[in-house]
């Protein structure tokens, strides 16, 4: 059972990346940040969409930090809940791909966002959705929504007896998931942040094909929104 649940969590994270890249217009000219860049290569997917070598990134571990640098990007070591160590109108595009659930001030984690984008900027944040079928499933039946099973750096997937992980070694602190949006509340907290022209694509649909995510996007299990910085 757990290897279908993670052919079917890889396949809806696959396209879930595809629909990031859907969202990118090519701008050679483009400077693009991304947050909580890991070793650089999803980093790299990116920035060849946009036709763009100005690329920059976050990130808090020092191995995926030393790759990321090899591969040209300028990485800066920093927590996503502090400031982001680049000046105010610094980028045109800024990303975070499965970033923004496992972060504490989520508050000043968007500020950061809009102060680093130029006017007319775009931020494109995907994440796992709250009101996905399998999430409601769970919760329905008192369980730990999948979602949110990876809250202890004891021991993963608690509370849920088909998570992924469970009774694995917990992650690192700041791994874990913080805060679960849902479409409606992801879409109205990045307008209270003036970002405008706000859209989210779907991708998932445990247990149906991934497919169905990008029709029923409410209900799909990856949530990917573009706002735009206008002033």
């Amino acid at each position: 059972m757990k290897q279908i649940l993670q052919q079917m969590w890889d396949t809806a994270a696959s396209l879930n990346k595809r629909n990031i890249l859907s969202l990118m217009s090519k701008n050679v000219n483009a400077r693009i940040l991304d947050l909580g860049c890991d070793n650089g290569d999803w980093t790299i997917s990116l920035a060849n969409k946009l036709g763009t070598r100005h690329i920059a990134g976050i990130e808090i571990v020092d191995d995926a930090i030393r790759e990321s640098l090899d591969k040209g990007i300028d990485c800066q070591k920093s927590d996503l809940c502090d400031d982001f160590p680049f000046k105010e109108n610094s980028f045109d595009v800024v990303h975070a791909n499965q970033v923004i659930e496992h972060v504490s001030n989520i508050d000043h984690f968007i500020k950061e966002i809009y102060r680093v984008l130029k006017p007319n900027g775009y931020v494109i944040i995907s994440t796992e959705n709250g009101s996905s079928w399998c999430n409601i499933f769970a919760t329905i039946m008192g369980w730990q929504m999948f979602s949110l099973t990876n809250i202890s750096s004891k021991s993963s997937g608690i509370g849920n007896p088909f998570a992924l992980h469970r009774h694995r070694k917990g992650p690192i602190p700041t791994w874990t998931h913080k805060t679960i949006f849902n479409y409606n509340g992801l879409k109205e907290l990045f307008g209270v942040f003036k970002f405008n022209n706000i859209s989210i694509k779907g991708a998932g649909y445990f247990p149906l094909p991934s497919c169905f995510g990008q029709v029923d996007v409410r209900h799909s299990h990856f949530i990917t929104l573009k706002g735009y910085k206008t002033i």
